[in-house]
């Protein structure tokens, strides 16, 4: 189903052809002057200079030549040469009919191009629980993942475990300390590992730490933790014993902080598992003369002349041999092109790692791991902050557990949601009720919160805005929608079933608003999936929302005693429905029954 921007461009473009201009000038827009049409085509004023004339000349033509054009209330040309368009009563409710009848789409087309897109948005480190730091590539990935699986892309979500660096060294050492005897220090020990790992999740998650700061203060523990790393990614068994071990304690752990996000991953691949392929890797760049030896390390030049600031050099690996992250995220993208085919790889990571990317890249492009047709994508986003304007911290100045975040997040919506049901009375909604009532609009509160911010932009993270029922946030998104919930419930409970779409043309200024609103998600949706841009689909939801308000509050739904009218007024209000709750899927959450 075209957009309606493309059916109204494409009548302008009739109109000028049909005065001899240029096809390419009669490209139409949506108005930034609301006030004054909803439309607008400025293309007489760049057509003038070519066809040497006054701008208002062509717009003139123009205009007389679409005022009897069925789609249009009215076209005015306005000097210089502006031309304002209104779009017809009748043309508009046919259009939303289309969308309504269009079930699960609402006239947005699937990409004509369907491709294969890894989005790397997971990056924990096992052993260690996710904290706040997390929270933004996972949410603003999902929501990448949902928007192009909605276009019809096929999209793999990877987790990219952080399992093979210094981390494991120092947990091994640590490990090492505390229960010297344990058969995976033997170096001679050939039999089989216990399958019971020595350690519960809680000991995991303090070990780590714990070795972290032995390692700033004791320099042989972190010569030692280095020897690790290095033994465990030479392959020493007895390690890589103690390194499934990790994964099988932590794993699970993780899955379940990441469903709490409503966050998923079709492939749970780490670091570690891109190893098999280094070998191979590091070998065809020595002999094909792209990497070389400096100050020790083996390292790929990846500077171009076109710089305008200096490009280090790729390193590959570090003087005894042992890899690094650019290491590991090669060796990744050997794997995902041999297992998955890709023709993207999109990396969801904090913008202060765009070096990093930029080096790997290159990298893989010059020693032809990847060719020209597959797009290499880093996503670098801002910063979470606090009230502070500096990074979130705990009260006490650390890092705060992802899952203590969102535990104090949804005892503060439970809190609002309490209040709320007491003023209105309503006793017949039960505590469990109430909690999950809570925990859903929760989660919508924290990820609207992130989502309607542009990626790379750092943010305030404000737990008492982002929790409110009023202005730009989730739980306004999600009260918008329980109230039309509410409205059908009613209708239903009249005796009266929902109707097939059946539109009527607006009756008033504000239902057509929300109509021309409704119109565009199409054209919005289809340009947040190339952008890769979640943020748009925020802000169309927020227009949408206070659209079906402003409509909501002019007009008696309910009592509306003209049938045809209320079926009408009915239909909008599922469409308005479904493609909000289209939107906020793809946005990684959903809307309770009642609130």
């Amino acid at each position: 189903m075209k957009t309606l921007t493309d059916i109204i461009t494409d009548e302008v473009t009739i109109a000028f052809t049909a005065h001899g201009y240029d096809e390419k000038y009669g490209k139409v827009s949506l108005s930034n002057r609301p006030d004054l049409c909803e439309y607008q085509c400025n293309g007489a004023m760049a057509a003038a200079k070519e066809y040497k004339c006054a701008p208002f000349m062509i717009s003139d033509k123009i205009a007389e030549e679409l005022r009897e054009n069925k789609k249009f209330e009215s076209v005015e040309s306005v000097k210089p040469g502006f031309i304002n368009i209104k779009l017809s009563a009748d043309f508009i409710a046919d259009y939303i009919r289309r969308m309504a009848e269009d079930k699960g789409r609402f006239g947005c087309e699937q990409t004509e191009n369907p491709k294969t897109i890894v989005v790397d948005y997971g990056g924990p480190n096992v052993a260690k629980p996710l904290h706040v730091g997390h929270l933004r590539s996972a949410i603003i990935g999902e929501s990448v993942k949902r928007i192009g699986k909605f276009m019809g892309h096929h999209m793999i979500g990877d987790v990219h475990l952080g399992d093979w660096g210094l981390q494991m060294g120092l947990i091994i050492m640590e490990l090492k300390e505390r229960q010297p005897g344990l058969v995976y220090f033997d170096e001679n020990y050939d039999g089989e590992y216990p399958k019971e790992p020595p350690f519960t999740l809680s000991e995991l998650e303090e070990i780590y730490p714990a070795a972290s700061a032995k390692s700033k203060e004791d320099e042989k523990f972190k010569e030692a933790a280095l020897l690790a790393t290095h033994e465990l990614q030479q392959g020493r068994k007895g390690y890589q014993a103690l390194l499934a071990h990790i994964l099988n304690v932590s794993v699970p752990d993780l899955k379940k902080n990441y469903e709490n996000l409503n966050v998923s991953f079709e492939l749970w691949n780490g670091e570690s598992d891109a190893q098999p392929y280094v070998p191979d890797m590091v070998q065809m760049m020595k002999d094909r003369g792209f990497a070389h030896m400096s100050e020790g390390a083996l390292v790929v030049d990846v500077s171009e002349e076109t710089d305008t600031k200096e490009i280090p050099p790729c390193m590959i690996l570090k003087s005894d041999g042992s890899s690094l992250y650019s290491t590991t995220d090669l060796a990744t993208i050997v794997m995902r092109i041999q297992d998955c085919h890709p023709d993207s790889i999109i990396y969801l990571a904090d913008a202060r790692q765009s070096m990093h990317f930029i080096q790997v890249f290159r990298c893989a492009r010059k020693t032809g791991l990847v060719d020209e047709h597959v797009e290499l994508k880093h996503i670098g986003f801002g910063t979470m902050n606090g009230k502070d304007g500096k990074p979130f911290k705990t009260r006490s100045g650390g890092v705060m557990r992802l899952e203590y975040l969102l535990n104090e997040i949804n005892e503060e919506m439970l809190k609002k949601i309490t209040e709320n049901q007491k003023e209105k009375e309503n006793l017949d909604i039960s505590d469990e009720e109430a909690v999950q009532i809570a925990k859903t609009v929760a989660l919508a509160a924290v990820k609207y919160g992130d989502l309607s911010n542009q990626a790379g932009k750092d943010y305030i993270f404000d737990i008492e805005r982002f929790t409110s029922f009023e202005g730009n946030t989730g739980p306004y998104i999600l009260y918008t929608i329980v109230r039309m919930k509410s409205i059908l419930n009613k209708y239903e409970a009249g005796g009266r079933s929902l109707p097939a779409a059946a539109f009527q043309k607006p009756q008033s200024a504000s239902e057509k608003n929300l109509m021309l609103v409704l119109a565009r998600f199409n054209a919005m949706m289809a340009n947040a999936s190339e952008e890769t841009a979640p943020h748009k689909v925020c802000a169309y939801i927020y227009e949408l929302a206070n659209a079906f308000n402003g409509f909501y509050h002019e007009t008696k739904i309910l009592t509306e005693e003209d049938e045809q009218q209320q079926i009408s007024y009915i239909s909008l209000l599922m469409l308005t429905k479904d493609i909000l709750e289209t939107c906020i899927d793809v946005l990684g959450f959903s809307a309770p029954e009642r609130m």
